[in-house]
Formats: structure tokens, C-alpha cells, sequence
């Protein structure tokens, strides 16, 4: 097992913006929001990623996370995962973005991985660094959060400083979610983000569109 700082270092690596799992493509229906007119602001920016986080996806990819993370069989989890994809693009985010980190681990350490969804691809990941689960589950977050507050910033437009401010007043948010689901288990899976459910699912018929959800 590697040391806690060699550990740590890798967790940041596989979910920096560096990494070639193409985040970037991703907005996860705030593209729709923003063309809708419902996200204009930095205020309202920071209350969607905030919903999404505590009460969306953010919540249930933490509890799959930690579910992973403590041994669960991954097979059963990944059908979860799908399964809790509200819309197809929500679906293929979560796949292409886990098939793309488990083909970028594969070609810097020569582990062939089964493609799993982005949290199950970070535990598998994950479950050899001996860090603590809140500590990934926050890292995890935190990256989730950052990708969308760079969707935001590109395409409300925001500028770089309002886009920091938003998600610098997510980290409380955040630590507290890390904390709560690194004990969480399957019961505790629960989605009321229907806002960003619809918006999801309209973006697929956008007619000009940046990103590709």
C-alpha cells in the first residue's frame, strides 16, 4: 500500500481536470438550464450545483462511492448505477466518463479494468490507497462540482472569479456530504433533483449545443 501522501497524490491526479476522462464534454443538463433561462447568475449557479450535490446524482454517486468503497460487490452496484441514471444522457455521462478513467489507468499501469460508471471506476480505483472514505467521497465531489461550475462559467458566461466564489461556497456542502455518506448504504439512495432531471432529458433535443448532456 502506498504511503498516505503517495496515496493522496494519486486521488488527485485520477480527478484533476488533467485526466483524460473528458469532463470537460459534460454538463450534466446545466446547458439546458442556462438555454431555459432558469441558471443566469452566480447565485443561481450556486444553488443548482447545491440541489444537485445534496439532493441529486452528487448524493447518490457519494453512497455508491462508499458502498465500493467498503468491499460491495461492484457488479450489483453497477446495475444501480444505472438503473439510478434518471435520462440516456445521464446514463452515457456516468459510463463514457468511467470507461474513459479505466482506459487511462489502464495505459499508466498496465491494469485492464472492466469499464464500470465514474464512482465505481474511482473505487475500484480506490480501494488500494487505504484513504480515508470521506476523504475520496470529498475529492470525488469536489471534482464533480468543479467541472460543472467550468460548464457554468463557459456558457452562462461567468467570469473566473464569480465561478471560484461559487465553488469555494460549496466546500462546506461538500465536507458534509463526504461525512454523511461515507457511512451511508444502499437504503440511504434518494433522488429529488427533478428539476435537473427534466432538464437532462430536454437537452438531448437542444438544437445548438456545446456539451454532450
Amino acid at each position: 500500500m502506498p504511503t498516505a501522501e503517495l496515496a493522496l497524490l494519486s486521488l488527485v491526479q485520477w480527478l484533476s481536470p488533467a485526466f483524460p476522462t473528458g469532463a470537460f464534454a459534460y454538463s450534466h443538463g446545466l446547458e439546458m438550464a442556462v438555454a431555459a433561462a432558469e441558471v443566469t447568475s452566480e447565485q443561481a449557479l450556486s444553488d443548482w450545483l447545491a440541489d444537485i450535490l445534496e439532493h441529486g446524482t452528487g448524493w447518490n454517486d457519494a453512497v455508491l462511492l462508499a458502498c465500493a468503497l467498503r468491499g460491495e460487490d461492484l457488479e450489483d452496484l453497477c446495475d444501480l448505477a444505472r438503473a439510478l441514471a434518471g435520462t440516456a444522457e445521464r446514463l452515457k455521462e456516468t459510463e463514457e466518463q468511467g470507461a474513459a478513467f479505466a482506459r487511462a489507468r489502464a495505459e499508466m499501469t498496465s491494469t485492464v479494468t472492466k469499464p464500470l460508471p465514474l464512482p465505481l471506476a474511482l473505487a475500484e480505483a480506490a480501494r488500494g490507497l487505504g484513504l480515508p472514505p470521506e476523504q475520496v467521497i470529498a475529492l470525488f465531489q469536489h471534482s464533480f462540482a468543479s467541472n460543472l461550475v467550468s460548464a457554468g462559467v463557459r456558457f452562462i458566461p461567468l467570469g473566473q472569479s464569480a465561478g471560484q466564489r461559487v465553488l469555494a461556497a460549496l466546500h462546506p456542502l461538500i465536507a458534509q456530504i463526504a461525512q454523511r455518506a461515507a457511512t451511508a448504504t444502499r437504503a440511504d439512495l434518494a433522488q429529488s433533483a427533478v428539476r435537473a432531471d427534466l432538464h437532462s432529458a430536454a437537452h438531448e433535443t437542444l438544437d445548438v449545443r456545446i456539451f454532450k448532456t
